[in-house]
């Protein structure tokens, strides 16, 4: 009878691990999706709109919904990654300065020259 309870213990505590690593993986998935939804929005970043609000869908599948909007000297972006039945949100503020740092936005001097 010990060893048949020792035996259920072990195998709950397998399945509870496994689950739970199951769980953590369907979680990074989304925060990776979401990542991805904020890198679309640097990387797209409107010249004359305050706001952006796209969806990322691939496969059939929506993978980000991203929402920027402009501020004083910054922007925001809300990114939200999706993943099965798993949801990630990320928000950032970036300066402008950051953005131009990182080469995402072009220096005024640089868009009078063209």
């Amino acid at each position: 009878m010990k060893a048949f309870f020792i035996c259920i213990v072990v195998i709950s505590s397998v399945a509870v691990t496994f689950s739970q690593g199951k769980i953590e993986s369907n979680i990074d998935f989304a925060f990776q999706n979401a990542k991805k939804g904020i890198y679309w929005a640097l990387s797209n970043l409107p010249d004359n709109k305050s706001k952006l609000d796209e969806n990322l869908v691939a496969d059939n599948r929506l993978y980000s919904s991203v929402k920027l909007y402009k501020e004083v000297n910054g922007i925001k972006i809300e990114s939200t990654g999706y993943y099965i039945t798993n949801e990630v949100s990320i928000t950032i503020y970036v300066s402008n300065d950051s953005l131009e740092e990182y080469g995402y936005l072009k220096k005024p001097d640089e868009v009078e020259n063209k």
